[in-house]
C-alpha cells in the first residue's frame, strides 16, 4: 500500500514495513483456490468472492474514497480486511489486469491466532494501516477537519504523555526510543514499534505515568474511539494486545520489588 501525494519519510518506512507483514502471516498456509485473473475492473469489490481475502500477486489497485482516490495496493498487499467493518465506502478501481491468490478468510484468521509472534504481527499491521489511512482521510477532508489521526516528532526530553493526563489517544514509537516514569522514577523502556498508552484507554483511567523521549522520536497516534473500534471488531487481536500488556506489567512489578529490596534490607 501507498499513499497518493508526498508524504514524510518516516511514513514511507512505516508502508515498507507493513509491506513485508502479509508474506510473513501467511507463511505455511496454502491457497484456498487457483489464482484469479481479472482484466480490468471499476468496482473489483463487487467481483469477488466473499468470505475470502487475497494476496495481489501482480497489479495495481486505485482505491477510492467517495470516488476521490486515497491510496493504492500493490503487489504484496492483502485485500478483502474491510469486510463487515463499518469503514468509509471504498472502491477498488483496476486500470490493469490484476492477479489475486485467494485464502479462505476464516483459515487466514485461524492460522494467525495459532501462533503468538503472527498475533503481533497482524496487530501491528492493522494498527499501522488504521493510522496512515486515518493521517490520509484527514488530508482528503482539509480545510473541513483537523487531522486527529497521524505522527508527531518529540526531541529528547519531551514527553510524549504525562501521568495523571487523559486517556485521549494509544501511541506507537515508529523511530526512537523512551523511558516509562512513574512519580519521578524510571520503572521501563518504551521501544520501536512498542504500543503504549493502551491501558488507561482500556480502564478508563488517567495515564498512570509519563513517557519522556531518551531519543528523537516519531509517535504514530491512534484516537482511543477508533483503538477501541479495532479491538471489538477483531476480539482475538484485543486478547492477544492484552497479554502483551500483561507480560509487560510483570516485567515491571518485577523491576519495582528490584528497586523496593535496598530499603527492607
Amino acid at each position: 500500500m501507498y499513499l497518493l501525494g508526498e508524504q514524510p519519510a518516516y511514513a514511507d518506512r512505516l508502508i515498507n514495513r507493513l509491506q513485508g507483514i502479509p508474506a510473513q502471516l501467511l507463511e505455511g498456509l496454502a491457497p484456498s483456490g487457483a489464482p484469479i485473473e481479472i482484466k480490468g475492473s471499476n468496482d473489483l469489490g463487487s467481483q469477488l468472492p466473499e468470505q475470502q481475502l487475497f494476496v495481489i500477486e501482480s497489479g495495481l489497485l486505485h482505491a477510492l474514497v467517495d470516488d476521490r482516490p486515497l491510496f493504492y495496493l500493490q503487489e504484496g498487499d492483502l485485500l478483502g480486511l474491510r469486510q463487515g467493518i463499518e469503514l468509509p465506502q471504498c472502491r477498488y478501481r483496476s486500470d490493469e489486469s490484476i492477479r489475486l491468490i485467494p485464502y479462505a478468510r476464516s483459515d487466514v484468521f485461524a492460522h494467525i491466532h495459532a501462533d503468538q509472534q503472527r498475533q503481533e504481527l497482524f496487530t501491528e499491521y492493522l494498527i499501522g494501516q488504521t493510522a496512515l489511512l486515518s493521517d490520509a482521510l484527514a488530508r482528503l477532508k482539509q480545510p473541513e477537519i483537523h487531522p486527529t489521526t497521524g505522527f508527531q516528532h518529540f526531541a529528547v526530553g519531551e514527553e510524549l504523555i504525562r501521568q495523571g493526563d487523559e486517556a485521549d489517544n494509544v501511541f506507537v514509537i515508529i523511530e526512537g526510543h523512551a523511558e516509562a516514569v512513574v512519580d519521578g522514577q524510571k520503572v521501563g523502556d518504551v521501544q520501536r514499534d512498542e504500543i503504549f498508552g493502551a491501558m488507561a484507554v482500556f480502564t478508563r483511567e488517567k495515564r498512570s505515568a509519563t513517557v519522556v523521549a531518551t531519543e528523537p522520536c516519531t509517535v504514530m497516534m491512534i484516537p482511543k474511539d477508533q483503538f477501541l473500534s479495532l479491538m471489538q471488531s477483531n476480539p482475538k487481536i484485543a486478547h492477544s494486545l492484552i497479554e502483551s500488556m500483561a507480560r509487560r506489567i510483570d516485567l515491571l512489578n518485577k523491576e519495582v520489588t528490584q528497586l523496593r529490596l535496598p530499603m527492607s534490607a
